[in-house]
């Protein structure tokens, strides 16, 4: 395992191999690389063709291009206990209810090798978690993304992981987000409908489409407005769990999530009413305003209803204070 990125850069393409996919061709200047492993490396972000980033695998290399690309090191073939604070809304032998802040990665994946809450679960609760669910998730049975905050199972127990997975797959738990949006949603309470996959035009972000994805459903409701409507708080429950679910799905119906890099960007007519300093502080809020404040399940083992809420945690709060001065 080595301690620092490799850096490769393999002969420019000749004119033969003009025309070739970019994985394609990569594999084969790169032989001690696998195509898939190719593939993880360009969506990452870490190919470059004569300096500019590609990601998309399907690229078609021009004769004379030179790629760079950057090896990062070695994942642990196991995740390290580390001790990380946690806010435990719920524990038992069986399972553990978490507070998940903003910012932190559930189990590590690559860019984000450690210092996630497998890190931190794996300290908390000992090395019999290591076994249950998989090396490199033991004890998720679902996640949340980094900068969305709010409340999060895992199992400590091979029968538990069972019983929440079952649940999770027949999408019986309640699950329920606030979230702040642009705009007011019309009509104030609705649902919204539509498959997700990958985006055809950024393999890096998801997308309602029209082939290949997977049936999702959320159902939403205003709850109340901000700076003439410019803003909305709004809950949104999930009776699916894709990715981005939310996020792919309010920005569908023209409501994008405030601060959602990815999907949220603001048509600059919504930002010409809103006040100087409220318009300041919506541009600088550093993460998708999404909060998962309410999660229900029926215990694995034991079979009584459980069901957590969790306030709006203080970035979000502020946010909205500020907003009602207005």
């Amino acid at each position: 395992m080595t301690d620092t990125a490799r850096i490769l850069t393999p002969v420019p393409a000749t004119p033969d191999e003009a025309g070739d996919r970019l994985d394609k061709w990569l594999a084969v200047r790169l032989p001690e690389l696998s195509r898939s492993r190719i593939k993880c490396l360009i969506e990452a972000g870490l190919v470059a063709l004569d300096g500019a980033t590609i990601t998309d695998a399907s690229y078609r290399v021009k004769s004379g291009q030179a790629a760079r690309v950057e090896v990062p090191p070695d994942a642990p073939a196991t995740p390290e206990a580390q001790a990380i604070a946690l806010v435990v809304v719920y524990e038992d032998e069986d399972l553990i209810v978490i507070d998940k802040p903003p910012g932190m990665v559930v189990h590590p994946a690559p860019g984000s090798p450690d210092s996630t809450l497998v890190n931190a679960l794996l300290a908390h609760c000992g090395e019999s978690l290591a076994g249950i669910g998989g090396v490199r998730r033991p004890g998720i049975v679902h996640r949340l993304d980094k900068d969305t905050s709010g409340l999060l199972v895992a199992a400590k127990t091979d029968a538990a992981h069972r019983g929440l997975a079952a649940q999770f797959a027949a999408h019986s738990l309640e699950r329920a987000y606030q979230a702040l949006v642009w705009g007011l949603p019309n009509p104030a309470e609705g649902e919204i409908v539509g498959a997700i996959g990958r985006n055809p035009h950024d393999r890096k972000s998801m997308a309602i489409v029209s082939h290949g994805g997977k049936p999702a459903l959320t159902r939403y409701r205003l709850l109340r407005g901000f700076v003439g409507g410019a803003v909305s708080l709004v809950e949104c429950r999930l009776a699916t769990g894709r990715t981005h679910q939310i996020r792919v799905h309010m920005t569908s119906i023209n409501n994008p999530l405030v601060g959602d890099r990815t999907y949220g960007r603001v048509r600059s007519g919504r930002m010409v009413r809103i006040p100087e300093a409220q318009r300041r502080a919506l541009n600088a809020f550093p993460r998708q305003a999404l909060h998962a404040y309410l999660l229900g399940f029926q215990h694995p083992t034991r079979g009584e209803v459980l069901r957590f809420e969790s306030l709006i945690p203080s970035d979000i709060n502020d946010l909205m204070k500020i907003l009602e001065t207005v």
